[in-house]
């Protein structure tokens, strides 16, 4: 396609490509085929970016979505991102101007032009490819449309299909007439062939009239995309296992799902799942993917809704698929759990499941994440409400420390629903105060404001004491957040006095660290000081360590600000230190920085040290643009 070639010149602002098509009609194949070859000419030295928008999906990517999962392949995670999602585009288009080598953008499976307008580049330098099975005439691009095969490619598709696993598979030569018969059966419809491919290799010795006579005798063949009666054959023709693991990957909550899931959700053992996830794949039913050394399971969207179709139809498949939703909730919640315990795991606490520190945790809950916040709607149907809730408690902290903050809010959002239904107003003011973190995080400070004394009002409505004190802890960091930072030190007291009465060591830690920021922000640096020191103190006689990390940092910074900097620096030192016995880089990162500002003035060879030193922990800790600030600035001390 030379449209892609970016020295080729266009009266385009921004060389968009849209093919459009039928499901299964080859569009991702035809984008993926010429996007390699474009990279093999050598196009686009920048590399290439991939979104699958599942379109068509009852939960579609959205463009909010879709612009965090961009940044994270251009190196923007977690703490780095920016907490509102106007900013996460602004930030994904500085990204794409700043980089003037060619990049090829593949936009997978849109389902209107709104799901992509926002992540089209602003400069003409790189390429934009779309595929959906609509016509995105919205779009100012080069729409191409994607019809079915011609009867003679047809043909060669069944054959080199068929060659692929034996060579000497001469059924297309010998029968010509019924393969032009299957082909037009197929609508010539490159999914339906692939499917019918399949079935063939695996009946190495059966005829292709015989599956056009199974083909001709079968009922509904006109479905709105020609492809059921090709899926009705395949599924006719699994074994009862194979046809019961089909079914119920089409329940799972996303169309891609990774090897543990697939097992919890079969209840089989793992040799026995994957011995028939690799059938299905001969079969063409679902595709394997290799996704972080991994093997991943995707079934295209057509497979899955005519699953979905068989298990509505017969009560006794609904009560087994039902069983095996419980099943993945029961396996999603055990180690979203766990991965939650690891992240909050503080020394003398017992050791979590399964994950060995909170690397492991992260990684684990990012591999699952689409499948986790999919898996939480289930909640909104009775049978599985207190499972679902009870694993978004355990998303919702995950969510916030790495701004995924949209689907924050919805798992939040979601839980709520559920325990107001319920009643039960402890879980329900504890599910509004964890809302209200998450908006505080977003920068929806007044909603945050709102939801943080929906909590405390409902736990003074039921005299739970310690749920108050957490949520007026909050709901001073939102009024703080928002400015009010009198109003912030007011409600911080209110907290203090609750914990003190509770004998809450730890809360009181909590309580006294957020109010020295809070006081830091209004200028009264000596008070700041002394909550510090306070709030280390705590964290030090209850041995929270990574607590007394932070406020040993905040004490620095404090320090600073009054011009005490070789206590500073010896408070972030001991910040320091415990930061790197925990390895958490992105702490790390930020108290070495810390540091180097605190050296410039009178050490600038020190300072310089501490800042490359800074930049190295940011990249240890996936934070790019942390890091290269960090480079800069010790850039400019030489």
């Amino acid at each position: 396609m030379p449209i892609l070639d970016p020295s080729a010149e266009s009266d385009l602002p921004v060389v968009i490509c849209a093919v459009s098509g039928l499901g299964g009609i080859g569009k991702t194949s035809l984008a993926l085929y010429a996007g390699h070859k474009a990279v093999r000419q050598g196009w686009f030295p920048g590399g290439t970016l991939f979104v699958d928008f599942r379109g068509y999906d009852d939960n579609p990517v959205t463009p909010d979505q879709a612009v965090l999962a961009l940044l994270g392949k251009l190196g923007v995670q977690g703490a780095d991102l920016p907490a509102t999602a106007p900013e996460q585009y602004v930030l994904y288009r500085e990204l794409l101007a700043e980089r003037r080598a060619p990049m090829l953008l593949v936009l997978d499976n849109a389902s209107t032009a709104s799901q992509v307008n926002r992540l089209i580049p602003g400069t003409d330098h790189h390429r934009v490819l779309i595929t959906s099975r609509d016509r995105l005439w919205a779009l100012d691009a080069r729409l191409i449309d994607l019809d079915a095969l011609e009867p003679g490619d047809a043909a060669d598709l069944i054959d080199k299909s068929l060659r692929i696993s034996d060579e000497r598979d001469d059924r297309v030569a010998r029968e010509p007439d019924a393969v032009a018969d299957l082909a037009r059966l197929c609508g010539h419809h490159p999914l339906s062939l692939q499917i019918v491919a399949g079935l063939l290799r695996r009946g190495r010795f059966r005829t292709i009239e015989s599956m056009v006579e199974k083909l001709r005798n079968t009922e509904d063949r006109t479905t709105a995309l020609g492809v059921r009666p090709i899926l009705e054959a395949a599924y006719d023709q699994l074994l009862p296992e194979q046809a019961r693991l089909l079914r119920l990957l089409c329940l799972a909550p996303t169309a891609e799902i990774s090897k543990e899931a697939a097992v919890a959700l079969a209840g089989l053992a793992t040799d026995q799942t994957l011995a028939l996830l690799d059938e299905l794949a001969a079969s063409r039913l679902v595709t394997p993917l290799l996704s972080a050394g991994d093997v991943r399971w995707r079934l295209h969207d057509l497979v899955r809704a005519f699953g979905v179709g068989v298990v509505a139809g017969d009560a006794g498949l609904r009560e087994e698929g039902e069983r095996a939703r419980e099943q993945l909730l029961e396996f999603y919640h055990r180690w979203a759990e766990a991965a939650d315990d690891r992240l909050n795991w503080i020394p003398g606490m017992a050791e979590p499941e399964r994950f060995a520190d909170r690397l492991e945790a992260w990684a684990w809950l990012d591999s699952e994440r689409a499948g986790l916040v999919a898996a939480v709607q289930w909640a909104r149907e009775e049978r599985y409400a207190d499972r679902a809730a009870r694993l978004a408690g355990c998303l919702i902290r995950y969510l916030e420390w790495w701004r995924y903050l949209d689907e924050g809010i919805t798992v939040a959002r979601t839980a709520l629903e559920v325990t107001q239904r319920s009643g039960d107003r402890s879980v329900e003011a504890r599910t509004w105060n964890r809302l209200g973190m998450v908006l505080r995080t977003a920068d929806r400070t007044e909603e945050a404001i709102e939801a943080c004394s929906r909590a405390r009002d409902l736990f003074q409505d039921i005299g739970n004491r310690h749920g108050e004190a957490t949520a007026l802890d909050d709901l001073a960091n939102a009024l703080a957040k928002s400015g009010r930072l009198e109003a912030s030190i007011e409600a911080h007291v209110r907290c203090l006095g609750l914990y003190q009465e509770l004998e809450d060591r730890r809360g009181m830690g909590n309580a006294w660290n957020h109010l020295g920021v809070t006081l830091q922000g209004t200028g009264r640096t000596q008070e700041a000081i002394e909550a510090h020191t306070r709030a280390r103190d705590l964290y030090r006689a209850v041995e929270d360590p990574h607590r007394e990390a932070l406020a040993w940092s905040n004490l620095g910074l404090a320090l600073g600000r009054a011009h005490r900097i070789a206590e500073a620096v010896e408070a972030l030192d001991h910040a320091l230190d415990i930061h790197l016995r925990f390895e958490d880089w992105r702490c790390v990162g930020q108290v070495l920085h810390n540091l180097g500002v605190a050296h410039m003035r009178d050490q600038p060879t020190e300072a310089r040290d501490y800042l490359l030193r800074s930049a190295e922990a940011f990249t240890r800790a996936k934070a790019p643009s942390e890091a290269a600030q960090a480079q800069a600035a010790a850039d400019a001390l030489t």
